[in-house]
């Protein structure tokens, strides 16, 4: 299958953005869309077939896009952010899934959902049970995708943003974790790669086929998912992660055709 990505270029209030851990820096926006515009190239350059987005700016957070919605192969759920001023971005991003996936569901209040919370591996979706997603929006996820025969589980967290800031996966069976952030014997079923002491946020990577996009911030990290075998592309994405993001969080990937078949 080829694999496609929606992404949504920087918006120029992005310095206004939420933040939940990390303390407020100046955010240099011109600087931002060129490290967006290299992020966009390096997925192109991985073989990813990228639809760009116009800017949101009356969105601050509205480039990470992941936030806003899952996609699965058999359809799409459009999601209900935590945080109340991300709301309107998936009405936004709504007719770019809708465009790339025949069914699509929603997640409805009072439960909330960030799709950074949510990690696909195989037929398991782990769900974050952070500030930002609530147990009943999992319980609506895990209702949606029953017919689908995918497994849902909620991960308790802590001291981190998203469940994806915690632990990505780099292979089916390979997780890239922060055991300091979640209880890594929920991924005891996976061979883990655990982030350098000194880089905690290292664990947001993107697995695109067999190799792995991430910040180019975090060396020693880069060294240990090398030294396991995977082929690594970094980018530097130093202005985004001011604004409490990475790599995972300005796109949406999925497998298939544009049109959901």
């Amino acid at each position: 299958m080829s694999l496609h990505a929606l992404c949504r270029a920087v918006s120029p209030a992005i310095a206004a953005c939420e933040l939940s851990f990390i303390g407020r820096e100046p955010i240099d926006v011109d600087r931002a869309v060129r490290q967006h515009a290299d992020y966009v190239a390096a997925l192109r350059a991985l073989g990813v077939a990228v639809t760009e987005l116009p800017a949101l700016p009356e969105q601050p957070d509205s480039v990470f896009v992941e936030d806003t919605a899952v996609l699965f192969d058999e359809l799409a759920v459009l999601t209900r952010p935590g945080a109340d001023s991300r709301r309107a971005e998936v009405d936004a991003i709504a007719p770019a899934v809708q465009a790339v996936r025949a069914q699509v569901a929603r997640i409805d209040a009072p439960g909330t959902l960030d799709g950074g919370d949510v990690l696909r591996i195989g037929r398991r979706v782990y769900v974050g049970l952070s500030r930002r997603s609530s147990p009943e929006a999992i319980a609506q996820l895990a209702e949606i995708l029953a017919p689908y025969a995918y497994r849902v589980l909620a991960v308790p967290m802590r001291g981190c943003l998203h469940l994806k800031s915690a632990v990505t996966a780099l292979s089916d069976d390979t997780v890239l974790l922060n055991p300091a952030w979640l209880d890594a014997a929920v991924f005891e079923d996976y061979l883990q790669i655990e982030t350098a002491p000194d880089e905690p946020h290292a664990a947001n990577v993107l697995r695109i086929g067999g190799r792995i996009l991430m910040p180019s911030a975090f060396p020693a990290t880069r060294a240990a998912i090398e030294d396991a075998g995977f082929a690594v592309t970094a980018v530097d994405v130093s202005e985004l992660q001011k604004a409490e993001g990475a790599v995972t969080c300005c796109s949406l990937l999925f497998e298939g055709a544009p049109d959901g078949s």
